[in-house]
Parts: structure tokens; C-alpha cells; sequence
């Protein structure tokens, strides 16, 4: 643990999310192995324990800031009505349906991909990737909208070219899984153009919403709040997965 909490600490800490996405996809990848191994039809079964595996490490913080950032846009209101309803700890509608559909949409696109025997592969590179939009969210041309707070202890706290460093490292990372032999299906998963484009998508695409997203913020609340950065997290997740399903 660091001896001391500032912006310096905050920013490393934003740019080594990913490093967390691989702790948090790795054990959720392997308690979805397992299920396959334990009954290799539940493929349903599997998703849905992945996906709660996620969630359940992360202690449900992005979802929550999920579901405030939806409600706060939803409202239509101006800034400060929007950053009082961001605060506030109750969910509304809008909150209720972005959770819901964000989890359904993790689980039907992690079905997909473990019916095309690439699961644990694809929610390990999904998980990693969403974390990725941490250091995108935080760079420098991004403020905090509130004097306090998460995002004023992170907002602007990574130049851009260390964010695009993490994104290249990630890449190569997540390229290997390409290739990895398959536990549960043939023997071998060759490395295919289509399933590496496939997994180079996933994480530009995620690094894609960390930047609309926290673009969109800085336009209507002026800035990034801890809200904002977990809300670009769980919508990069479905999108990375979404990408996986479509091309692996």
C-alpha cells in the first residue's frame, strides 16, 4: 500500500487498472473454466456465474456509478441538479435499466462466445479491456467536475500517451489468448486474422467508450466523477464482449 494518497498515487493507479481487470477476469475466467468442466452444455449457467463473479469483485462500485450516471442523464436537468442526483443513493429508472441491461447483455454475448468455445478467453480479455478506460477517462484534456471526490483525486492524472502505452501493452496481451489451446473444446485454437481482429476490436472499442464517454461527462457535468469512471467501465464490458461474439 502507498504511504501516502494524492493525484500522483491516483493517476499510476488509473493506468494500472488494467493489471486488476487481468486479477478480476482471471478468477472470473477460471470459475467459468470450471463450471464448463463440471457440465459442458450449461453454457448459460457459465455466463451467468462469469458475469456475477465480476461484478462481485468489483463490489458492484462500477454498477452503482453506472446506474447514477444514467439517472442523472436521464433527469435532463442542469449540472448541479445532475450532480446532486449522482450523489444521492438511491437508484431510478434509468439507473434500474441500465444495470439490467448491461448484465443481460454481458450474458448473452459470453453465452455466444462459449458456444464458439472461446469463454474464458473472451471474458478475460473483456475484463482487462473495460479497465482500460480508466487511464483514457483521467487524461490530461479531462477535469473533475466536483472540487472532491474520486474524480478529483484522478481527473487529468495520465498524459495521453502513457494511456495509449497501457492500450499497446493490452493488445499484446490480449492477442496471445488468440492462440491459447482450448481446455474444453478441440485441441488447439489456432490463431486465426478473423479472431485476432476480433480481439483487437474488443479493446479499442473499450478504449472507444472510455473516451466518448468521459468526452460526453466533461460536456454536460464539466467534468469526470467516480460515477462517470464506472460507468465507462461497465459499458465497455458488454461492448468488448459484443465485439468477441460477433467475430470469434
Amino acid at each position: 500500500m502507498p504511504s501516502r494518497v494524492d493525484r500522483e498515487v491516483g493517476g499510476r493507479a488509473m493506468v494500472l487498472a488494467p493489471a486488476v481487470g487481468v486479477l478480476v477476469g482471471g478468477i472470473a475466467a477460471a470459475v467459468v473454466l470450471l463450471a464448463q468442466l463440471v457440465q459442458p452444455d450449461a453454457d448459460l449457467l457459465a455466463a451467468v456465474l462469469g458475469v456475477l463473479v465480476v461484478a462481485g469483485l468489483s463490489g458492484g462500485l462500477h454498477l452503482d456509478g453506472l446506474a447514477d450516471f444514467a439517472d442523472a442523464l436521464g433527469s435532463r436537468r442542469d449540472r448541479e441538479t445532475m450532480l446532486r442526483i449522482m450523489k444521492q443513493s438511491d437508484i431510478g429508472p434509468f439507473g434500474v435499466v441500465a444495470i439490467v441491461g448491461v448484465l443481460l447483455l454481458d450474458v448473452a454475448a459470453l453465452t455466444a462466445c462459449l458456444q464458439a468455445n472461446f469463454g474464458w478467453q473472451a471474458l478475460l480479455i473483456a475484463t482487462t479491456a473495460s479497465r482500460l478506460t480508466l487511464p483514457w477517462s483521467c487524461r490530461t484534456s479531462i477535469p473533475a467536475a466536483r472540487p472532491n471526490g474520486l474524480g478529483a483525486m484522478v481527473a487529468a492524472t495520465v498524459r495521453p500517451a502513457t494511456a495509449a502505452l497501457a492500450t499497446a501493452l493490452v493488445l499484446a496481451a490480449t492477442a496471445a489468448l488468440s492462440w491459447q489451446p482450448q481446455l474444453t473444446g478441440p485441441a488447439t485454437a489456432p490463431l486465426t486474422w478473423q479472431r485476432l481482429a476480433g480481439t483487437a476490436d474488443a479493446v479499442l472499442l473499450a478504449v472507444a467508450i472510455g473516451v466518448l464517454t468521459s468526452r460526453w461527462a466533461s460536456r454536460k457535468l464539466g467534468g469526470t466523477t467516480g460515477d462517470v469512471l464506472g460507468a465507462t467501465v461497465e459499458l465497455a464490458l458488454p461492448t468488448a464482449l459484443l465485439a468477441l461474439a460477433l467475430t470469434v
